[in-house]
Parts: C-alpha cells; structure tokens; sequence
C-alpha cells in the first residue's frame, strides 16, 4: 500500500526578512490547508522553521497561529524544530504549542518507516561554536534505527545532511557552514547501515534540490514563503511525497517540481583515497 504525505516547510510566519515573505505565511497556510486535503494525503508533515524568529514573546504568538493554521488541514501532522523555531523557544515550548513530542519516533504506515529525525536545530553563536551541533544521542539513534530497518525508510529532518553543493544559494553560498551539521558525513555513514530503501527529506536551504549519495536519494524542498528564486515574491512551495516501489515528488507553486525514482538498497563501492596515497600511483611516480 502507497504512503502519501502533503509536505510544508520553511513557512517563516512573522515579518518579511531578507527573501522572506513571511507577511503572506498564512494566507499561504490556508491555501496549503486546501491542497493537503485535496491532495488524498494521510498525514502532513511539517519539516520546520514555522516563523522567522523576533523574541520570546512573539515568537510565541507567531508559533501558536501556525499551529492553528495547519490545524485547519484536518489531517495527523507531524512537526520537526527548526533552527527559528528555537532561537528563543525551547523544545519543550514548542510541543506545548503544538500538541505532541518532539522526540525523535518512528511510525510504520503502508509499508515505510517513517524516520521523525528531529535532531537538535538550534543553532549556536557563539565564537568558534557558529553553526548547529550534531549531538552523539541524535547520531546514535540514526545509526540504530537504520540498522535495524526491516522495510523501506523516508528520513524527514529540518537540516539536510547531503553534503549538496550550496553554490547560487542566496543564504548559503557564502555561509555553507550553516547548511548543514559539521559532521553530516558522519550521518550519511549512519543512514549507509540500512540494508532498505532509504529516502531522506529536509527542509532549511529554501530550494527544491535532488542529491544521490551512496545509493540514498536526498530531497530538499523550497520554502512557502522564500523568494530568491521567484524574483521576489513568495514560492507557494506546497509537496506531495508519494512512497511506493516508485517515489514520486511533487512540489507546486511559483518554482515547481516534478521527480520520480525507484528507491534501491543498493550502496556504492567504496571511495577511492587521495590519488597520491594509492600505491599503485605512488610506484609509477616514484619509478
């Protein structure tokens, strides 16, 4: 039996901020509330950064009317913290806010594992500490979870962890150290234990993006109310994951998507080492 889950990210509720249209989030909300239920979908699963972060105060308000918002879709959602979601909120307030944990969970529904990652996405500011931090429990438990997969798995967290090429990013090109956690690679090697189909989502770089790792396919979908790649007004982006033998995305609004692929549980060969420390290459050198 198929899976299909009606997919919001990055709705940035709150004052517009650089790119961000966060003056039409939820006009935008109402209309995603009538494309999910539309859509056939089971559940939607938000992948974070509900608001575009002020202080405590505010950001509780901006919170609380999002969560009212995606109420209106009628369907089970699923949250993921983003990094505005908790720059002044903590965890425990934003599941007070929207009515359910945000600990990491799995859930099994036709057929797929559902892989709530939520890994810490707070981001740190501090001198020499800039960035998010991948914390050891948030790893461990990845690594468990694909271990033990015994069906196919679509890992959803906020912050992608592809390694994907943050070049024409307009917030990440000159700043890809807050793209991503500083040791994503250490992430990817826990996903590569599944012995399943693994499909990762993620939202946070604000563009819809397609990355092949190690036989894992990694999504990334736009924002609701981004717009540097829509001169200037907002995406719309609103996704549609359909999960079965093929995976279909499909991504409308102003910078539209389309993809489908046969998710395998193949892994690659191995990566070669730096040329110069293959012997091979060292004796016809040194020869």
């Amino acid at each position: 039996m198929s899976v299909r889950l009606a997919i919001v990210t990055d709705i940035h509720h709150g004052l517009p901020n650089n790119t961000k249209r966060g003056d039409a989030a939820l006009g935008l909300l109402a209309e995603f509330a009538a494309y999910a239920k539309a859509s056939g979908a089971t559940h939607v699963l938000d992948l974070g950064d509900r608001i575009t972060d002020a202080n405590h105060d505010t950001d509780t308000v901006l919170e609380a009317e999002v969560a009212e918002a995606l109420r209106a879709t009628g369907l089970p959602t699923w949250h993921i913290c983003g990094n505005h979601d908790r720059d002044y909120l903590s965890v425990a307030e934003n599941e007070a806010i929207l009515g359910q944990s945000l600990a990491n969970e799995t859930v099994d529904i036709g057929g797929w594992r559902i892989v709530l990652w939520r890994a810490d996405s707070k981001i740190s500011r501090q001198p020499g500490q800039q960035g998010f931090n991948l914390v050891e429990a948030d790893l461990i438990w990845l690594a468990n979870v694909a271990f033990a997969a015994d069906r196919p798995l679509l890992v959803a967290s906020h912050v992608p962890v592809s390694g994907h090429s943050q070049i024409g990013n307009y917030y990440f090109q000159a700043n890809p150290e807050y793209s991503t956690y500083p040791l994503a690679e250490r992430a990817r090697a826990a996903l590569a234990l599944a012995r399943v189909p693994v499909v990762c989502i993620a939202g946070h770089v604000h563009w819809n993006t397609i990355t092949t790792v190690n036989g894992i396919t990694h999504l990334t979908q736009q924002s609701l109310t981004e717009g540097f790649t829509t001169g200037g007004a907002p995406a719309g982006a609103m996704g549609i994951l359909d999960l079965d033998e093929t995976v279909t995305w499909d991504v409308v609004g102003a910078d539209p998507i389309h993809f489908a692929f046969r998710p395998t549980a193949a892994r690659w060969t191995p990566v070669l080492p730096p040329f110069g420390d293959l012997p091979e290459l060292r004796q016809r050198t040194t020869s």
